[in-house]
């Protein structure tokens, strides 16, 4: 499915005019095309209304602009082959709708055509589509040609190029193709171009809002049930409740029933009916006898099972390994080795995994990174490094993000030497020996795998570098000073981080975790259980 955004060059400028003629132009070439209009005048189902736009930017709530957006967008998109999407017009009492249009066509993953007036000189109009461009691509945005309105009857579109392309050759940048004439009726637009620049690129970005939105419905449709064992923990009965009332996961919290209605008052929040709350007291002894049978190669006696048994996090997972839970999430106020040492003692490692490791979703302004393993694994040895990678790389695969797998290092191929590169370029050749199905190279710079321009000049016949979607860093000390670093100084949401390699899905919470935190975090668990 391609995404076509209609944006205006100047102020002089309808789009619905154009929306409608290109609709009808892609059905007749024998697409099946529909028309999204994100913002609109009046309120209605299909449209966020302009009123609450304002509203929520008013706020600095642009993001929740974007979700609003994205769940409609979903909508709109189902069963067609190209959704045209029209863009605000330019208005001088919006000043902001040129780069809120910028911001819907990146979150869209659309390829932008700029909708232009004709009425001017063939230099004016060049210049126009120029500087519209421009302020495209500092955006990240794809312009793939403009269509022109407002231009006289009987005009050439094929002369009318020609002419502003000669103009635009005065210019630091040529024109674009122009994609067609729209003043009136029949329209003139071009299929055939058309058709060429719809074609699948084959290298798509996973925005933000997609990623968020496609984590909740995914997780709705598993309806898992997810232990929290943390369940008189104040952020993590608020996470409870906001998940249960989506329909994100049926949520067990595990705490006495008193203190953790109490704590719920405390924090203004009404428990849903779903809720489930299990009191250890009173569930405790029936889990002594599976677990010492869990655990009968250790030697693990009654009295011992029910001594760890007051753990909460020991009785969570106990009732994971006997799947009368889909998956746990823990953290908030216990360590990692507190949530991750149970479920590898009871869980243990999924078939064809030795190893468990971590990943985070790190929710760039542009698209989703993998950033692997950041929360669990010291110092892993090029073999370990490499089932990370191979990991990281299947858990991006799985929440739709196509995985292409930058080995982290301080040199970028052989440019530099010693035994911790020499670590990267084995963990490497293993992982892509491994896996040839894998786009995998190292070792890289993070500048030359995330940068084209940088990538193009380090490693210029690298099917990764400058366009790495997974992160893999050599060691535990790089890979956690980098995820804060990111997070914390450009502001960047980090979803995780999630377990991978174990045979149920357990996950791990910061213990700063905020309450949109462990809601993610529990609809990543929720998704994972239904591969397990």
């Amino acid at each position: 499915m391609t995404t076509l955004f209609l944006a205006p060059a100047s102020h002089d400028v309808s789009l619905a005019s154009v929306s409608s003629a290109l609709v009808a132009a892609l059905t007749r070439a024998g697409f099946s095309a529909g028309l999204f209009k994100p913002v609109s005048d009046n309120a209605d189902a299909a449209s966020v209304s302009l009123d609450r736009v304002e509203h929520l930017l008013a706020l600095g709530e642009l993001e929740q602009i974007m979700e609003d957006v994205v769940t409609l967008f979903q909508k709109a998109a189902k069963g067609v082959d190209v959704v045209v999407t029209e863009g605000l017009t330019h208005d001088t009492k919006r000043l902001f709708s040129a780069a809120l249009n910028l911001k819907l066509a990146r979150n869209l993953s659309a390829r932008t055509i700029l909708v232009a007036s004709g009425a001017g000189t063939p230099q004016e109009i060049a210049r126009q589509i120029e500087h519209s461009a421009q302020a495209s691509a500092a955006e990240h945005g794809q312009v793939i040609g403009y269509i022109l309105t407002g231009v006289s009857a009987g005009t050439s579109a094929t002369a009318l190029a020609a002419e502003i392309q000669q103009a635009g050759k005065l210019l630091p940048k040529k024109p674009l193709a122009l994609l067609g004439i729209v003043s009136a009726d029949p329209a003139e637009l071009d299929t055939e171009a058309l058709k060429a620049k719809i074609a699948p690129a084959g290298d798509e970005l996973m925005p933000p809002p997609v990623f968020r939105y496609e984590l909740m419905e995914k997780a709705r449709a598993a309806g898992k049930r997810i232990v929290l064992p943390e369940g008189d923990e104040p952020r993590t009965i608020r996470a409870a409740a906001i998940c249960q009332e989506k329909g994100i996961a049926n949520c067990v919290l595990i705490g006495t029933r008193s203190a953790i209605e109490r704590v719920a008052a405390e924090q203004g929040v009404s428990l849903p009916a779903g809720i489930e709350i299990i009191d250890p007291a009173d569930v405790r002894e029936r889990y002594i006898a599976p677990m010492v049978e869990m655990r009968k190669s250790k030697g693990l006696t009654p009295e011992e099972a029910a001594k760890q048994l007051e753990d909460t996090v020991v009785l969570g997972t106990v009732m994971l390994a006997l799947d009368e839970v889909d998956g746990l999430v823990s953290g908030a106020v216990h360590t990692t080795a507190n949530t991750i040492r149970p479920a590898l003692q009871l869980i243990k490692t999924a078939p064809g995994s030795k190893m468990v490791s971590s990943v985070f979703f790190m929710l760039m302004p542009d698209q989703v990174f993998v950033y692997g393993d950041c929360a669990v694994n010291p110092n892993p040895t090029a073999e370990e490094l490499a089932e990370i990678a191979i990991q990281s790389a299947d858990s991006a695969a799985a929440f739709g993000i196509p995985p292409r797998v930058a080995m982290i290092s301080y040199s970028t191929g052989s440019s530099g030497g010693g035994p911790d590169v020499e670590k990267v370029t084995e963990a490497t050749r293993i992982a892509q020996e491994k896996r040839p199905d894998l786009a995998i190279d190292g070792p890289l710079q993070y500048d030359a795998a995330s940068v084209e321009s940088v990538g193009r000049q380090k490693a210029p016949n690298s099917k990764v570098a400058g366009r790495a979607t997974v992160f893999v860093f050599p060691d535990l000390n790089t890979g956690n000073t980098t995820y804060k670093a990111v997070q914390r100084s450009a502001e960047v949401i980090s979803v995780g981080p999630m377990l991978q390699g174990l045979r149920k899905p357990v996950n791990d919470l910061s213990r700063g975790a905020l309450v949109d935190d462990i809601v993610y975090t529990i609809a990543l668990t929720a998704i994972q259980a239904v591969k397990a």
